[in-house]
């Protein structure tokens, strides 16, 4: 089993979480979408939409996350063949569902200071334009990647989209909030594959230093953040990257190799 992924890819995370809950052994690809690792040819031929995170078992590839993780849950059922291990039952899904809905992506760019996001909008957008004169056969699913790219920055500058953004990310908080006042976790007494959906979205909140507006002033919340930051799957999947001095750490890397690739022209 092979999954490619990045730290930063918040649908990354969750899939890694599952799979470090499941116990399932996989390798590990790191393509990292910053630095548009995720448009080489070899990667975009098996997916044309660039996206994160994808799943190979085999001949079977998977690319929407839900679908990954449900996949997950029914290897860990059949290679335990114990009884007391089954798959999400009808609430769990219907959490996952929630919070799979709210797509970080534009409220996430709209946190980030405007001369880095846009530097490297320009960078992955001259990536694109590499690798289409490199490989002519995938010119249609490049040209496609970079009008999406195009309208991702005129979308971060609409007001609206990003106050509908937030907006939806208040209620699933909220709806969150008032569902951890009655249970310690997203969907019951045990941890489930709704946390794992719900905790990147935590830590993205965290890692945007975001966490008083939408994480303190939530007093269940706030205890269920800390409360899932102790499990192994977070420190490893995580924790390991962005908890503390990390952050920078992590962040800074992959600024410099922008930096670096942008100066020599080399994208």
């Amino acid at each position: 089993m092979q999954l490619y992924h990045h730290p930063f890819d918040l649908d990354s995370q969750k899939v890694r979480l599952a799979l470090e809950e499941k116990s399932i052994d996989y390798t590990s690809h790191h393509v990292n979408p910053v630095t548009g690792k995720n448009l080489d040819s070899s990667f975009f031929k098996m997916n044309p939409g660039g996206r994160l995170p994808v799943f190979q078992n085999g001949s079977h590839i998977l690319y929407k996350t839900i679908d990954i993780i449900q996949y997950i849950e029914r290897i860990a059922v059949f290679s335990s063949g114990s009884e007391n291990i089954s798959s999400s039952n009808k609430e769990v899904i219907e959490w996952m569902q929630k919070v799979q809905e709210w797509n970080p992506k534009y409220f996430s760019l709209s946190n980030v200071p405007e001369k880095y996001r846009i530097y490297v909008s320009k960078f992955l957008r001259r990536v694109v334009i590499a690798r289409m004169s490199e490989c002519p056969e995938l010119a249609g699913a490049y040209h496609r990647k970079l009008k999406e790219a195009y309208q991702t920055e005129e979308r971060v500058k609409d007001s609206d989209v990003l106050i509908r953004s937030k907006e939806h990310l208040v209620r699933l908080l909220d709806e969150a909030e008032k569902q951890l006042s009655e249970t310690p976790y997203l969907a019951g007494q045990e941890f489930t594959m709704a946390d794992v959906m719900l905790i990147p979205v935590l830590s993205r909140l965290v890692l945007l230093d975001l966490e008083k507006e939408y994480i303190t002033g939530r007093p269940n919340i706030a205890e269920y953040w800390v409360l899932v930051q102790q499990r192994p799957s977070y420190r490893k999947v995580i924790g390991r990257y962005f908890d503390g001095w990390k952050k920078h750490k992590t962040l800074v890397k992959t600024w410099c190799f922008v930096r670096i690739r942008s100066l020599l022209k080399r994208y």
